[in-house]
């Protein structure tokens, strides 16, 4: 479980130094850092003002590195003084058991602060991807028309429960209702609606993401606040009759849907921008794709990621039942360019 010793625990809790801006010594701590990892909240104005602050009081050769779910490095980089130490460490929730770590250099930074974020995200015990950056990077990417597409299956009929039981039986660690849960639902919901405004077509429709919106109303914000979709009472999680009644309002038809229904149309979304990030080069190969989305989501690990599953269930055969999709449901399923080419050719995406 990678538990440490008491001496090690010891020794790594008597080199932190809690500061709050409030004392006047953060400067003089600051004054010799080689590194901030940044990690408030979504907020691209408060962002900004941390890099002014930091850039103030740190060294020259002080790498800023921010943790953003998705706002762009180069917008967060806009104004700093020195653009070149700014990087983008997303780590994934939860921080202690989520293995990935993606780093997102902007088209201005340095070689060395891309080598810093690599090497300090390998010391920490992280798998490191690099990613481009873009409006939420790789993983979170294919996230969004992910939750848009189980709150399109939540308003035909789909019962909360029967969600998570279709994904866990595809091979997921968790179902996409506990996921939201687990990250919290006003996270959730800030990504998946930053993507919805993000430009990207067709893609991020379907759903009503006021699902969550509403529920941020209510205080319904996932683990955190014992109140989510499930309701958490020490390990024991439950659905209480406030939610039923709301999702069952949310709801405007029942489809009767099957699990394979269930697991195909939220997979194929899934997929679906996988693989067209590896066609916009914001992954580099296929085996990056696969690392990302097991590592950062748990995509059912069993299966080898969404490109060795894409081989697997045979590209040409994967698009036609997309296609099948998008003649029922709509557009959102239309497969992208690459996948229409590599099921034309017959092309794998591992040789």
């Amino acid at each position: 479980r990678k538990r440490m010793t008491n001496y090690q625990y010891n020794i790594n809790t008597s080199n932190v130094v809690g500061l709050t801006d409030d004392m006047e010594n953060w400067k003089k701590h600051f004054g010799s850092t080689d590194m901030i990892i940044e990690a408030v909240f979504e907020d691209l104005d408060l962002k900004r003002k941390i890099v002014a602050q930091c850039e103030d009081v740190t060294p020259d050769h002080c790498i800023f590195a921010t943790n953003t779910s998705a706002i762009p490095i180069a917008d967060i980089a806009q104004g700093a003084k020195r653009p070149e130490q700014i990087i983008g460490m997303h780590y994934f929730s939860p921080v202690p058991s989520m293995p990935l770590l993606e780093v997102i250099p902007h088209e201005g930074t340095s070689d060395m602060a891309k080598a810093a974020a690599l090497e300090v995200g390998t010391k920490q015990g992280k798998t490191c991807i690099e990613v481009k950056d873009v409006p939420g990077f790789y993983v979170n990417r294919c996230l969004g028309p992910f939750l848009v597409e189980v709150s399109a299956l939540v308003r035909d009929g789909v019962q909360l429960e029967a969600l998570d039981k279709a994904m866990k039986n595809f091979g997921m660690p968790v179902g996409p209702v506990t996921l939201a849960d687990e990250v919290g639902i006003d996270v959730t919901h800030k990504v998946a609606s930053f993507l919805s405004q993000a430009d990207l077509g067709v893609r991020m429709t379907g759903g009503d993401v006021s699902l969550m919106e509403n529920m941020i109303k209510k205080g319904w914000l996932g683990k955190k606040s014992g109140q989510g979709f499930y309701t958490y009472d020490g390990k024991k999680k439950t659905i209480n009759g406030e939610v039923q009644a709301y999702v069952k309002e949310f709801a405007q038809r029942d489809l009767g849907l099957k699990e394979k229904d269930i697991q195909d149309r939220i997979v194929s979304r899934f997929v679906n921008e996988a693989a067209k990030c590896l066609e916009d080069e914001i992954i580099s190969d296929p085996v990056v794709g696969d690392i990302g989305l097991v590592f950062g989501t748990g995509f059912a690990p069993f299966r080898g990621g969404p490109f060795r599953y894409l081989d697997t269930e045979g590209v040409d055969n994967y698009v036609g039942m997309m296609n099948d999709l998008a003649d029922k449901y709509g557009p959102q399923f239309e497969p992208c360019q690459l996948l229409k080419d590599y099921a034309s050719t017959g092309k794998k995406f591992h040789g």
